[in-house]
């Protein structure tokens, strides 16, 4: 083994690795001291020259000129006749200068030397990877789908560093082939054995603001703000923006002229449901916008337990409460409070609250009713036989009974 191979070593790395050049000539040099102490005791006589741009290296030694009989140290001295053979002009306690070669180290220190260079380079580059994306953590890349495996995909990005995108942070629609780009937010960084382990998200809140970001220039630009986000990944989410500037409507700006801005959103989110709510400090005001596109008659809040009593109109109920309750629960998230729904009770006929019926029905089905905006008799009967199946936990024989004794109210 000889200087080349060892110069191809360390070139290939300066080619393919993303390690500044500061750093690199660093690790080369701290690689040959290193030897340079195990085969003579100490580095401090040696000059060590790294050229990274030709991929080349020197090492000089340098030794004082001593008599040929006081020569005690042949690593820090050199004898006058041996002084003498490089250059006649050396005279006693002159330095000399002179290449040791690669090749005077032995087999087995080259080999290790290469081992070593190849072993802190190795390791520069995790680190270098780890660092790059430790300060990415929030933003979005973009890879190419490299392999895809039923617990997780994983990514490369341009520079072929390996990312990872677990099932749990993939939208459930999602469907990526080999080869695909897809974009994702840097959802946390870690060391595992010892190796850079990022992970990405495409379910995250934060994921859905940067999109904003990139889609509306006054979010980027701060005219915007986004106050905050809650979703179901590919179903619902509701984004509550406010802006500083009076001239600026949030909740237009964020939509866009026929929806123009919000579409590519909804598309990189696999067509999910985006409510954008102009936020407020009026409570009362903010549950009324995070229930939409129902429409709320009154609210009576609960500071102390943070509950809402919301009252609707029958036909509203079902737009409040939402497919699968996600509007309500989503609601709920965004404003902080929980969210109980009632119905209005009409006027023109005398109606019964639940709790009178204690002695016919059970307590946790009357709770399974009032779950879903029915608290009194006729909120009850005003929905279908199978609108309350589908929208309690209670069995077919457990409604038709309840029906039977609410109706029997009013024979």
């Amino acid at each position: 083994m000889d200087n080349l191979s060892l110069i191809d070593t360390f070139s290939e790395f300066k080619e393919l690795k993303n390690i500044d050049r500061a750093t690199m000539m660093s690790v080369l040099e701290d690689v040959f001291r290193s030897v340079l102490q195990k085969k003579y005791g100490t580095d401090e006589n040696f000059d060590v020259i790294i050229n990274i741009d030709k991929g080349d290296f020197e090492i000089w030694r340098n030794r004082v000129v001593v008599k040929d009989e006081d020569l005690t140290d042949p690593n820090l001295e050199i004898t006058l006749t041996a002084a003498k053979k490089i250059d006649d002009d050396y005279e006693l306690g002159e330095e000399v200068t002179d290449e040791v070669k690669l090749i005077d180290f032995g087999r087995r220190s080259i080999l290790n030397l290469r081992q070593n260079l190849s072993a802190r380079i190795l390791e520069l580059e995790k680190d270098n990877i780890y660092g790059k994306y430790k300060d990415k953590i929030g933003e979005i890349v973009t890879g190419e789908v490299y392999q895809i495996w039923k617990r997780e995909i994983l990514v490369l990005d341009d520079e072929g560093n390996e990312l990872i995108l677990p099932k749990n942070e993939q939208i459930p629609s999602d469907y990526f082939r080999k080869g695909d780009n897809l974009r994702a937010v840097v959802y946390k960084v870690e060391l595992r054995n010892n190796n850079p382990l990022i992970i990405l998200s495409r379910t995250s809140p934060v994921f859905l603001e940067r999109l904003f970001e990139l889609e509306v220039p006054e979010i980027f630009d701060g005219l915007i703000t986004i106050k905050k986000i809650v979703r179901v990944p590919g179903e619902r989410a509701k984004v509550a923006v406010e802006s500083y500037d009076e001239r600026i409507d949030p909740v237009g700006a964020c939509v866009g002229m026929k929806g123009s801005r919000i579409h590519g959103i909804v598309r990189e989110l696999r067509n999910e449901n985006i409510d954008v709510i102009n936020y407020t400090a009026n409570i009362q005001l903010f549950i009324t916008r995070a229930l939409n596109p129902a429409k709320v008659s009154t609210i009576k809040i609960n500071d102390d337990d943070k509950r809402a009593e919301v009252y609707l109109k029958p036909e509203e109920v079902s737009l409040a409460i939402g497919k699968g309750g996600l509007n309500i629960k989503l609601a709920s998230q965004l404003t902080g409070y929980e969210i109980d729904v009632y119905r209005e009770v009409e006027e023109d006929g005398e109606d019964v609250n639940l709790d009178e019926f204690t002695d016919e029905i059970e307590d946790w089905v009357l709770e399974e009713l009032k779950s879903i905006g029915c608290d009194t008799a006729k909120s009850v009967l005003a929905l279908t036989r199978d609108e309350l199946i589908k929208r309690t936990d209670l069995e077919e024989e457990t409604v038709d009974d309840v029906l039977e004794v609410l109706k029997s109210e009013f024979e």
